[in-house]
């Protein structure tokens, strides 16, 4: 039964949660179990729902009654709770659509080679290559770097607007060849009047892997793991 209150005490929310507490805690379980209703929303119990309107009901100061406009404002607010609990459940369902269709998307790329925003580029049989997507004419030192971060290449290029290949043949300047391995690519640029100029560069690579852990679920290109987002353009293979 309902912890009974005092009649001199004004009734609260608060206070109204508090007796009914022990009365739907007893007979949640009975009730969900001959029933099958989830007692964990408060529309959607119907029988919990009304031992709150009734036990609030019979638990008012008779000197001093619930006021009809604030009774009125807790149905309200009965209802904000209830609709607010539906729509988490709902923004949990878009998430979990969201999350299978980036997977699904990610595994269709395994195997296919693609155009991804990154500097870092696999040497394989003397031959690594970068696209360097240069917004205006331009004039820039291009550096490339070992995995280790060693300089291992310098030389400074004319750039003319647009996407343009940058191929490195795995020597230095003296002449020594470089092993395979991955190399990162870091161009500074400037424009005519001296002004600096973002460079940002790609790569191409085939999709070995996709990591599904992750979220969101990262692609393995050149031993280097991308996003999604990342990527460019998809290449047809031959």
């Amino acid at each position: 039964m309902a912890t009974p209150i005092n009649p001199t005490t004004t009734l609260t929310p608060a206070t109204v949660t508090s007796a009914v507490t022990s009365a739907t805690t007893s007979s949640s379980s009975s009730s969900a179990s001959s029933t099958g209703i989830d007692d964990s929303t408060i529309a959607g119990n119907f029988t919990t729902f009304l031992q709150l309107l009734t036990t609030q009901l019979k638990n008012q100061n008779p000197l001093d009654p619930l006021d009809t406009n604030q009774f009125t404002a807790q149905l309200v607010q009965f209802a904000q709770v209830e609709q607010q609990l539906k729509a988490n459940d709902q923004l949990s369902t878009l998430v979990s659509l969201q999350q299978t269709a980036q997977n699904t998307q990610a595994l269709a790329f395994v195997g296919q080679k693609v155009g991804v925003k990154g500097a870092t580029a696999a040497l394989t049989n003397g031959q690594a290559t970068w696209n360097l997507n240069v917004p205006t004419d331009a004039t820039g030192k291009i550096t490339i770097s070992s995995a280790t971060g060693q300089q291992v290449f310098t030389g400074n290029y004319s750039m003319k607007a647009g996407t343009q290949p940058f191929s490195w043949d795995g020597k230095d300047a003296s002449g020594l060849q470089w092993p395979d391995g991955n190399y990162t690519i870091a161009v500074t640029a400037q424009d005519s009047n001296g002004q600096p100029v973002s460079v940002p560069t790609e790569i191409e690579g085939t999709v070995d892997s996709v990591d599904l852990t992750q979220s969101p679920p990262t692609l393995s290109v050149n031993g280097q793991n991308y996003t999604l987002n990342q990527i460019t353009r998809a290449v047809r293979s031959n």
